[in-house]
């Protein structure tokens, strides 16, 4: 359903997220999602574009989280990089449906709504404060599941 730009712009923000202070550098991110590092460049300017991420060039910069990870929800990470499709035309154009989608892509539009609201209620920090004892991005038995930051 998502993207794979969507799914690493998530992974990403996520770290960032984890210590909203600190500045990462690409290098250290690529390496703690697992995602590409010239794939997380690209996903790394719409977010930036978007005001989700701050990106700092020079000795000790490196990217951060723009906004406080209790308002930023997924639906807007999401949103910056690939937004999900709903379905507000009959996709094969027939001329019969012109002003109502059949029950068939209405149904498919409300599971999209659906998975808007929910990505939308739901914010990095309530992902990361998780009671689980499995954390994002964390192989199990991790103490320490941080990759040293820029500075």
């Amino acid at each position: 359903m998502l993207s794979q730009t969507a799914e690493y712009a998530l992974r990403a923000v996520v770290v960032l997220a984890g210590d909203p202070t600190a500045s990462w550098t690409a290098q250290a991110i690529s390496a703690k999602t697992q995602v590409p590092y010239d794939y997380l460049m690209k996903v790394l300017q719409p977010l930036t574009r978007a005001g989700l991420v701050t990106a700092q060039r020079g000795r000790n910069g490196g990217f951060s989280l723009a906004i406080p990870p209790e308002q930023v929800n997924v639906l807007e990470v999401i949103t910056a990089v690939d937004p999900l499709k709903r379905i507000k035309y009959c996709p094969l154009n027939l001329k019969a449906h012109a002003t109502t989608l059949c029950p068939l892509h209405r149904k498919l539009d409300d599971a999209l709504r659906y998975v808007e609201e929910a990505f939308a209620s739901t914010t990095l920090a309530e992902i990361l404060s998780d009671p689980s004892p499995i954390r994002p991005l964390c192989e199990k038995g991790e103490t320490l599941c941080h990759v040293q930051a820029a500075n």
